[in-house]
This record gives C-alpha cells, structure tokens and sequence, in this order.
C-alpha cells in the first residue's frame, strides 16, 4: 500500500497538474474509439504498451481474455462488450492474449482446480481452443505448444465476440471492426491475427485500410 499511496502522490503533484486540461474535458463524459478486452495478468497493461492516453480505450479484464458466447449466462464482459458497442459506439473491440498466460497454461496441462470451482467453470471457455490449433502446430515442446494454444484461444474468443447481437451488426453495417492479438512480455511485441491467411503476423506488418484507422 506504501508504493500505491506514493504513486498516488506522484500522479497528483506532478502528472494530474500537466494533464487538467485533458481530465477536465473527460470529466462528464468518455468517447473512446476502442474496446481492448484482455487478460487479468498484472504483466499485461495497455495503456503503457500502446502509449494511450486516458479516455483512449474502454478496457475489460478477465481471466483468460475470454468472451462468452452469446445467450450463455450473463456477466461482467458481457455487459461492458453491449455497452461499449451500443452506447459509446466503438469502432474496434480487440481481444488480446499474452505469452505465459495462466489461463491456458492450466487447459493444457489439464490442471486439477476443485479447489477454484469457479475458475474452472470459467477455463471451459477457453478449453475451445483446442478446436482452433494450426495442425502445423509443433507438438512435444511444451512451451511451444502453450504458445500456439495461447494463439489458438485468441481465434476462439474471436468467433465467440462473433456470436453476440450487437458485434454481428456492427460488422454487417461496417461500423465495427474486431481484432485479435497476442502480446509477447519478453519482447513488448504485438502480433495480429490476419484471418485472410490465418496467421498471426506482427502488427507493424499488417496492412490497416484507411477506413480502419
């Protein structure tokens, strides 16, 4: 608490001063353009990675970066995704794994976890990657393996975000765009899955249309 009650000091001496002019304006109201569902991992944090600025992303966190499919019981990431889309009328939802998560580390090693009852209701969704490795996949390097699966739970929350109402027409209107990504800590890297070649390719390579911008 020590180190939070210093930064707090920090932001409210030396950063909330240079930036008042720019919280006064977000004081009322917030228009963000994009809603960046991600995991709960301490390690990942977006707004230093992408270098934004308060107001500049709509953020959802959960376990596992999962999104469930619609008409399933709703939640915390159901609520926010209808609401970003509906009321603030966001123009992209990313969804966006990291390297190491834990999530599916735990599906993959099939871990026993009746002690996180929860939990393990909650890994059901992300048990649906399986159906989405590349067969290409490499098999018997445990860490390559949790990688690709990583990639594979990206793809399968990405055809879950597909399911629900709100997502579907703002893809059919063109007023809405979805993205996938996979965030590497090692190396502060962000691919991007290309669905026209199925591949996750580095996002500073992938070519973004005007009207995507």
């Amino acid at each position: 608490m020590k180190n939070l009650l210093k930064g707090y000091l920090h932001f409210r001496k030396d950063v909330f001063p240079q930036m008042k002019n720019h919280f006064h304006l977000l004081a009322e109201s917030q228009a963000p353009d994009v809603l960046f569902i991600t995991c709960a991992d301490s390690r990942v944090v977006p707004n230093l990675i992408l270098q934004t600025e308060p107001g500049d992303l709509f953020i959802s966190r959960n376990v596992g970066n999962v999104v469930p499919p619609s008409g399933e019981t709703p939640g915390g990431i159901t609520s926010t995704l209808e609401y970003a889309v509906e009321v603030l009328k966001v123009r992209h939802v990313i969804i966006c794994g990291h390297s190491d998560c834990g999530a599916v580390k735990a599906v993959l090693d099939k871990k026993n976890l009746s002690r996180l009852p929860i939990t393990e209701k909650w890994l059901k969704y992300v048990e649906a990657a399986w159906q989405y490795r590349d067969p290409s996949d490499p098999l018997g390097d445990h860490k390559a393996e949790h990688t690709a699966l990583i990639h594979a739970n990206v793809i399968a929350q990405l055809h879950n975000l597909k399911t629900h109402p709100e997502v579907a027409s703002g893809l059919s209107k063109g007023t809405l765009q979805v993205h996938g990504w996979y965030y590497d800590i090692m190396t502060g890297t962000i691919e991007a899955y290309d669905e026209n070649s199925r591949k996750f390719i580095l996002l500073e390579e992938l070519s973004i249309p005007e009207s995507q911008s």
